[in-house]
Formats: structure tokens, C-alpha cells, sequence
């Protein structure tokens, strides 16, 4: 047995309390739904600007539970007030803060919310964390981080500096963990993430992820865009691998894991060419009768990184992280979801 299913078979007859928050979005609804499988009990924790009731909903159904569940107790309120953070942490084992504003083109546009919700935030939520004495706090890190740094793999004690607020976010975030374990003794971990994707992932607004976007374009007969030549290239990670990993650093008993930042990845690379095709293969096997489309091409994005690609040694030798899906694994799984919500 890996180390993540060895932990799954402990909480099913260990049961805690989890706080997550940003609970409605595409990442915190697919922990609410991991955890509730597993039995534990989860606060969850979101103002909804960014996230959905329908992820709760879907999150709740999906695990086999009613919306009057006892094992679910939903706060809808704004991590950007200290008492709504205080209020969701009591009586919790374990935080897995989620809740942000992402995207690095909506931090270029918008950069004082973006830092009012992942600095300000995140801040409220630390001190919270510590003053209710959990046990641990996980926090949503960021492959951004990395900037300009050019080497392949990326390995988290080299970054470089960042290029967008969003980016500049997600450092400060990482610079306040550090400075909470030396100053209070209140140890956290940090998951970088690099491009999660799969079900539950918003396809619409102008900041939708490309795998959702590009899958609900090409069921709608849309044009297609890819941001450059298409030989940018990204560490695609499925939701499942991210879901162990943030399990896996809550309940690490291991002192040198924490205080500690991590890549959440697969130490692969896909360029958006590769994606494309990958994508509309899968769509041609469950739609027959779609019409083959190409994309079209377009400037670069600012703020975008060229490549990216993410060394997992680490959490591989700290936690146990054993990736469950490479990218086609991933892929299989969210297309079945993401032709159903979408087409």
C-alpha cells in the first residue's frame, strides 16, 4: 500500500474536523468531497466571489450526502474579516486554506483585491490558524513562485523573481509561513500548485483555466485560442494527486515535513500543442459527430512564464506523494465530467 492509501484507511475510523476554504470552488469542493468519503467531518468556508453553490451541491452528492449532512457545517463569509477566520477555526484539527483570488491576468488588471484577499486574507487566516491551536495549516501555494528563474525542473528552494502581483502574492504568502514557525512555533505547509485540472473546474469568465475553456469551446463549435506558438509548455496535474497531497501534509507526523514547501505535479511536461490534441482526441471518442477543429494562434500572455515543469523528489521522500494520474489518466476521467456538465 502507498502511504496516501494507508492514511485513507486510518481517517475512515479516525474522524476529524477540517476547515477549507474557498469550499466552493474547484479545488476546495473536490477536498470537501475527498473528505467526506473518508468520513471526517469538514467546516467549509467561502464568499463565493469566485466560487459556486453548485460545487458544494455536486461535492455533497458526489460523496453520497444530503445537504442537511451533520458532517458538513457551511460559514458563507469573507477571509478578509478576522473574525469570520477566528469564528470557522474553532474545535478544527486541520485547515487547508484554499480560498484566493487566482489568475495571473486578473492580478495584472486587479492587483490591490488580489492582494486584499491572498495577502490580507491569508494573513486573517494564519493568525487564526495559530490562535485556535490546530493542529495543521496547509495553505495553497503556487508554481508562479518560480518566476523568471530559468532551470528545469523547478526545485522549491530556487525561485526566481515574480512576474505578475498574483505571483508577488503568492511569495509574501510563503514569507509569513516561514516567519509564523520561527516567531510562534506555528508550523504550516506550503503546496505549490502547477496546473490542476479536472471536474468541477469553472470553464467561464474571462480567467477560466484552458482545460475547461477549451473543452466547453470545442463542444460549442467555438474558436479556439492558444496564447503564442504553442510550444509553451506546463506540469498538468490532476485534482486527485492534489487532493493526496493535501492530505498527506495535514496528517504528517514527520517534524522535518513541516515549516516546509512543496511542488504539487508530476515532474512532466505537455506543451498547449500537445494538450490540444490530447483534448480533442477525447472529445472525438465520446462525440462522434464533432467537427475536427484547429486552433487559433495569438500573442503572448503577459505574466506568462515559457515553461514549467515541477521536481516532486521532495514531497516524494518527505510525505509519501505517489502520483495516482499522469495526464491521460487525468484527462480520461475529467473528460467524462466535463462532456456531461458541459455539452
Amino acid at each position: 500500500m502507498t502511504k496516501y492509501q494507508t492514511l485513507q484507511a486510518h481517517l475512515r475510523s479516525h474522524r476529524k474536523t477540517w476547515l477549507v476554504t474557498g469550499v466552493a470552488g474547484f479545488i476546495g469542493s473536490n477536498l470537501l468531497e475527498a473528505l467526506l468519503k473518508l468520513n471526517q467531518r469538514v467546516v467549509g468556508l467561502d464568499n463565493f466571489a469566485t466560487g459556486y453553490q453548485h460545487n458544494i451541491d455536486q461535492a455533497l452528492a458526489d460523496a453520497g450526502q444530503t445537504p442537511k449532512t451533520e458532517a458538513f457545517h457551511f460559514i458563507e463569509g469573507d477571509i478578509c474579516q478576522l473574525g469570520t477566520c477566528q469564528q470557522a477555526c474553532q474545535g478544527v484539527d486541520y485547515v487547508l486554506h484554499q480560498a484566493a483570488l487566482g489568475s495571473v491576468p486578473r492580478s495584472i488588471e486587479d492587483p490591490i483585491n488580489t492582494n486584499r484577499a491572498n495577502i490580507d486574507g491569508y494573513l486573517n487566516m494564519l493568525v487564526a490558524a495559530r490562535d485556535a491551536d490546530v493542529r495543521r495549516f496547509v495553505y495553497a501555494a503556487s508554481s508562479s513562485t518560480y518566476g523568471d528563474h530559468p532551470d528545469l525542473p523547478k526545485v522549491e528552494d530556487k525561485i526566481g523573481n515574480p512576474l505578475s502581483p498574483y505571483a508577488v502574492t503568492k511569495v509574501v504568502n510563503e514569507l509569513y509561513a516561514s516567519v509564523f514557525a520561527r516567531s510562534y512555533g506555528f508550523k504550516s505547509i506550503g503546496l505549490r500548485y502547477f496546473n490542476i485540472f479536472g471536474k468541477r473546474q469553472d470553464p467561464n469568465g474571462a480567467y477560466a483555466a484552458v482545460i475547461p475553456k477549451w473543452v466547453a469551446g470545442l463542444l460549442a463549435g467555438e474558436e479556439v485560442f492558444i496564447n503564442g506558438d504553442g510550444e509553451t509548455s506546463r506540469d498538468f496535474c490532476y485534482i486527485d494527486n492534489t487532493v493526496q497531497m493535501n492530505l498527506l501534509a495535514a496528517t504528517t507526523e514527520s517534524e522535518e515535513a513541516t515549516d516546509q514547501i512543496y511542488n504539487v505535479a508530476l515532474n512532466d511536461r505537455t506543451s498547449l500543442n500537445q494538450l490540444f490534441h490530447f483534448i480533442q482526441e477525447r472529445l472525438l471518442e465520446r462525440r462522434p459527430g464533432l467537427q475536427k477543429a484547429e486552433p487559433t494562434y495569438r500573442a503572448f500572455r503577459a505574466g506568462d512564464v515559457r515553461h514549467s515543469q515541477a521536481d516532486i523528489g521532495k514531497a516524494q521522500t518527505l510525505l509519501g506523494y505517489a502520483p495516482s494520474h499522469r495526464i491521460d489518466q487525468g484527462l480520461d476521467e475529467a473528460m467524462d465530467w466535463y462532456v456531461k456538465a458541459l455539452g
